[in-house]
């Protein structure tokens, strides 16, 4: 039995040793792993990723825009040439080009606003990225920490199992001299029994907050991962007050800013809202020209006819002559020239009635500025209760860490004494076991009290802008 436990021991040592030249991973390396992967921090990424495309679009906005046209027309049948302005029967085609532009030059200031408010929700976007980060980098902490608290246990079940086996042992002899009954023996036996369900429970405990953490940071294909184990957790009483680690966080958790770059984003809403009351005044200005078949012009010399179309008093001809001219087609490149066009216009709008739209968003702006303001209150008086509590958690946790590292220090003190009583056959095996489980009661205590101390003092210097570190 002896052999089996310090068998069970030493795999575990070696296991441990094994994955420490391979696969070690310290907080700070499972942080950056997760800031760097994990899926919700991308998500959260995109949705910035698509704040900083919004505005540079609003940016884009107020330049002027330019746009180019061009048809092709085709007529059969009597209609009119609209670059000869004559009524033509032929089938004919035409061409038409165009290049306009128009600018917004006032609008109540709406544009200015609009690219203000995309930059404020850029930044508000920026903020819930620094958040789910913080939120992510918390859990792994927690998950960390909770791996240390249970490789403790694991070692506590293996050597208490071990002392057992020691009295299994000198129980074994005394039997066998005849200074003590055989139920002794039987007793310690399924003592040891019940240590060595202890030891799997604890291991099974410790691979679920391993498979936690991995889940985490979603690495279930590395295999042997285990983590760092720090040479030493310190202790250290915070020396701020909760007060003071508030006005602190005000300014530095993301939570706050974002509340507070969403309000900003809201009041532009309200001037953008505001300025649809306000005249518009835009500038446009277009250049066309275009191409017909149907527009000729003579070419060549003429050809001379006469006709008699009367006659003198002495009854003598009168001849007429008319020239006929032969036509083409008027070159494509001309017409485009002589058929060139451009205007410059401006435009007033001045709204006065469109159904109460106007008040109806001005109306709806400002709710949504007064409701961004209670958000942004209720944020920080969440952080308030928060940090409360968390500071006398601390205060609370750490009283809870100096009295249950008095209670151990007393219940080995105890243990050693009932230890040696034993071995002399002064007690029976119950009054031994019954100090052995107060000892690990005594660990297990002051275990949890360390470890829930050492989370809850990181989870306070997360709030005053410290990096999570052990």
């Amino acid at each position: 039995m002896k052999i089996k436990i310090i068998l069970t021991l030493f795999a575990f040592v070696y296991i441990s040793q094994i994955a420490k030249s391979q696969n070690v991973w310290d907080l700070e390396k499972c942080i950056l792993y997760a800031l760097e992967n994990n899926l919700q921090i991308k998500q959260q990424e995109l949705s910035a990723k698509t704040s900083e495309i919004n505005y540079t679009q609003k940016r884009a906005s107020i330049l002027p825009n330019l746009n180019a046209g061009a048809n092709q027309n085709f007529t059969f049948g009597r209609s009119v040439d609209p670059f000869t302005n004559e009524f033509s029967s032929e089938s004919t085609q035409s061409n038409n080009f165009s290049i306009s532009s128009s600018v917004t030059l006032f609008s109540g200031l709406q544009n200015v606003n609009s690219i203000k408010q995309s930059k404020l929700n850029l930044l508000a976007a920026y903020e819930n990225v620094k958040k789910i980060k913080n939120d992510i980098s918390l859990n792994i902490a927690s998950s960390y920490l909770n791996i240390l608290f249970n490789i403790e246990l694991h070692s506590i079940a293996i050597n208490q199992a071990l002392i057992t086996n020691e009295q299994l042992e000198r129980t074994k002899k005394l039997v066998k001299a005849g200074s003590l009954p055989k139920g002794n023996l039987l007793d310690i036996q399924a003592q040891i029994a019940s240590e060595e369900l202890q030891i799997v429970n604890a291991k099974n405990q410790l691979d679920i907050s391993y498979l936690t953490l991995k889940q985490f940071l979603d690495i279930d294909s590395i295999e042997d991962f285990q983590i760092d184990i720090p040479s030493n957790l310190s202790i250290i009483d915070s020396e701020e007050d909760a007060q003071t680690i508030y006005n602190n966080a005000l300014n530095t958790l993301p939570q706050i800013k974002g509340a507070e770059y969403m309000l900003m984003s809201y009041e532009k809403g309200l001037s953008i809202a505001r300025g649809m009351i306000s005249p518009r005044l835009a500038l446009s200005a277009n250049y066309g020209t275009g191409y017909s078949d149907a527009r000729m012009i003579p070419y060549g010399d003429p050809t001379i006819s006469s006709y008699i179309s009367g006659y003198t008093e002495d009854l003598q001809n009168v001849y007429t002559y008319q020239p006929t001219y032969n036509y083409a087609v008027k070159d494509f490149s001309a017409q485009v020239k002589d058929n060139a066009s451009t205007s410059l216009s401006f435009s007033l709008s001045i709204p006065l009635f469109n159904g109460l739209q106007t008040k109806t968003s001005i109306d709806n702006a400002k709710i949504n500025v007064l409701n961004s303001q209670y958000s942004l209150q209720l944020t920080k008086n969440q952080l308030y209760k928060d940090i409360q509590q968390q500071y006398l958690d601390v205060k609370s946790a750490l009283k809870k860490y100096n009295a249950s590292n008095k209670a151990l220090s007393a219940s080995r003190l105890s243990f050693n004494y009932t230890q040696k009583k034993h071995d002399v056959g002064l007690i029976n095996i119950t009054d031994f076991n019954l100090a052995k489980n107060k000892l690990i009661k005594a660990e297990s205590d002051f275990l949890q009290a360390k470890y829930e101390y050492i989370f809850k003092t990181k989870i306070l210097d997360f709030y005053k802008g410290v990096e999570i570190k052990l």
